[in-house]
């Protein structure tokens, strides 16, 4: 299959892009700069010179394609404030991908989110998130997420993996990395209130086979969880942080959160537990890299200077 992939060089789709190649496909990816390019070239991988804003490239990319996994999403933009625009850009390419796609049953895969669609219980694939009680921004990407299942009345084979909000693995920049960041910078690691609000996790490794099964073989109009551990308590995490970084464990009050935590608050805040029971048996899925608990004590995030890739 030749598969277009955004994101290719990104975090979750530099561990994508050779599942899918050692599964025999051919992968083509967005590069908007030359690194990137140089990268996904020597991944074996064809390059498309573009960013998401191209969408005439997106548009071209996705025709040539038989399959489409879409990864890539403006979290700069989203961290620095926009979090709409980059969601409005978002939805934008979905339905330049949707355009190029349909009427053909290939695949489009897309990489959504779990935290908030069930808050407060178990987060199951049926569910969907209210999106009356999210913020504008993260309603948009809801939105995107619901109407990319809807295409598969268009003829796409579309499948929406809701990704845990921590994909860990070493080289992650991602929440993990910023929890660490701030524990350092504070002197103290942190949860908000008692700390037994949980979290879902995947391994990075899990997570890209989730991907690569998605795309071969789930059904039209599908929505798969990449969860490994259903819920991981924060005080569990900011425990092991402490541990590690040899500073204290103390709870942060919800008055205090936003200017201990900064953007994150909101995310540490939130009780997102979710199952992926059901996807495991659609895909015959089952992760089998470390537990988020696991990877933190292995050592690897914490031997490397934190950076702001957001």
């Amino acid at each position: 299959m030749r598969v277009f992939v955004t994101g290719a060089s990104g975090w979750i789709g530099s561990h994508v892009v050779p599942e899918i190649i050692r599964a025999g496909h051919q992968v083509s990816g967005l590069a908007r700069s030359d690194a990137s390019a140089a990268a996904l070239t020597s991944a074996g991988v064809e390059v498309h010179r573009g960013s998401l804003d191209d969408l005439d490239v997106v548009r071209s990319a996705a025709a040539a394609s038989e399959g489409v996994i879409h990864l890539a999403f403006d979290h700069r933009k989203a961290f620095s404030g926009d979090f709409q625009g980059a969601a409005d850009a978002d939805r934008r390419i979905i339905e330049t991908i949707a355009e190029a796609l349909a009427g053909t049953d290939r695949p489009l895969v897309l990489a959504g989110g779990l935290l908030g669609v069930a808050p407060g219980r178990v987060a199951m694939e049926k569910d969907e998130p209210d999106l009356a009680h999210q913020p504008s921004g993260p309603a948009k990407r809801s939105e995107t997420a619901k109407f990319t299942v809807s295409l598969a009345s268009r003829g796409i084979r579309s499948v929406v993996v809701r990704l845990s909000p921590t994909v860990h693995g070493e080289g992650d920049y991602g929440f993990m990395a910023r929890i660490i960041g701030i524990a350092r910078d504070k002197g103290v690691s942190g949860y908000i209130g008692d700390g037994s609000n949980e979290w879902p996790a995947v391994h990075v490794r899990d997570a890209a086979r989730l991907f690569r099964l998605a795309l071969e073989s789930a059904p039209a109009g599908s929505v798969v969880h990449a969860v490994a551990d259903e819920g991981v308590p924060l005080r569990d995490i900011a425990e092991v942080v402490g541990r590690k970084l040899n500073v204290p464990v103390a709870s942060i009050s919800s008055d205090d959160a936003p200017a201990h935590f900064s953007w994150l608050a909101g995310f540490l805040g939130m009780n997102s537990p979710a199952s992926s029971a059901q996807t495991r048996e659609l895909l015959s899925w089952q992760p089998v890299h470390p537990g988020l608990i696991e990877d933190l004590d292995e050592g690897h995030y914490f031997n490397r200077p934190a950076a702001d890739k957001y």
